[in-house]
C-alpha cells in the first residue's frame, strides 16, 4: 500500500487560482484526489482547472468573498450541500496589507483579520463538524514564518497567522481523538505575489536570501510534498503540528 495515495479522495483548497495554493491543489491531484476550488475571483476554465483535469482528476470551481463573514458561511452550506463532505480541506486563502503600525489603518487590519482568521475558522467549524460525524478528515491551515516572528509593516498579518498556530492547535486538540487530523504548513519567504515587493526591495531581499541556508526564494512546487504528506495516511499520527518549510529559515 501507498500511504501518499490520495485516490478516491475529495480536497477542498482555498486560494487555489496562483501560487502556493495552486501548487497544492495541482500535488494533490498529482497524488490522486479530486479538487474543489475556491477563491475570490476564480473563474470557470481557470489554469488551475485546466492542470487538475489535464491529469484526469475532477475540477469544481466556486468563489467566495473571504472577508464577508456571512458570503463565507453561505459557502459552507452550499459546498456541502452540493458536494458532500471533502475528505481534505485546506485553508490556505489569505492576504496581506503593508502599512507601519501607527499608520496601519481600520480597514487593513479587519479585511486582514477577516480572510486570514475569521473565514479559516468559520469554514473550519462547519466543515470540521461534518467531518467528525463521519470520523474521518484532514484539515491543513497555512500558517507562514510570522506565526513565530513579529515581521515589520505588517501587523494584522502578523497577528493572523499567528492566531492560526493557535487555532490550529485549539482544534487539533478537540478533534484528534475525532478521527480528525489538524495541522498547518508555515511557508518561509516564497517567490508569490504576496513577496513581490520584498523580491523587488535590492536591500531586503539581499538580507533576506543571506539568512536561507538553502541559498534560494522557495517556489510553489515546494508546498506539493508537504501538503501531500498532511492530507494523506502517512501523517494519521501527526496532530497540531506547524509543518515549516522554509529552506532552514528558522533554524538559522
Amino acid at each position: 500500500m501507498n500511504p501518499f495515495d490520495l485516490t478516491g479522495r475529495t480536497a477542498l483548497v482555498t486560494g487555489c487560482k496562483r501560487g502556493i495554493g495552486y501548487a497544492m491543489a495541482e500535488g494533490l491531484a498529482e497524488a490522486g484526489a479530486n479538487i474543489i476550488g475556491v477563491s475570490a475571483s476564480l473563474e470557470a476554465g481557470s489554469g488551475i482547472e485546466k492542470a487538475v483535469t489535464a491529469l484526469g482528476r475532477t475540477f469544481t470551481s466556486y468563489q467566495c468573498d473571504f472577508s464577508d463573514r456571512e458570503a463565507v458561511k453561505a459557502f459552507a452550506t452550499q459546498v456541502l450541500a452540493e458536494q458532500g463532505v471533502p475528505d481534505i480541506l485546506v485553508n490556505n486563502a489569505g492576504t496581506i496589507k503593508r502599512a507601519p503600525a501607527a499608520e496601519h489603518s481600520d480597514e487593513f487590519w479587519f479585511e486582514v483579520i477577516d480572510v486570514n482568521l475569521n473565514a479559516q475558522f468559520l469554514l473550519s467549524r462547519a466543515i470540521g463538524a461534518k467531518m467528525i460525524a463521519r470520523g474521518s478528515g484532514k484539515i491543513i491551515f497555512t500558517a507562514s514564518l510570522l506565526t513565530f516572528q513579529g515581521g515589520v509593516t505588517v501587523p494584522g498579518y502578523a497577528a493572523s497567522k499567528g492566531g492560526i498556530g493557535q487555532l490550529t492547535k485549539a482544534l487539533s486538540n478537540e478533534w484528534a481523538g475525532k478521527g480528525v487530523n489538524v495541522n498547518a504548513i508555515a511557508p518561509g519567504y516564497i517567490s508569490t505575489d504576496n513577496t513581490e515587493a520584498l523580491r523587488e526591495d535590492p536591500v531586503r531581499s539581499t538580507q533576506i536570501l543571506a539568512r536561507i541556508p538553502a541559498g534560494r526564494w522557495g517556489d510553489p512546487d515546494d508546498f506539493k510534498g508537504p501538503i501531500v504528506f498532511l492530507a494523506s495516511e502517512a501523517s494519521r499520527y501527526v496532530h497540531g503540528e506547524i509543518l515549516v518549510v522554509d529552506g532552514g529559515w528558522m533554524g538559522r
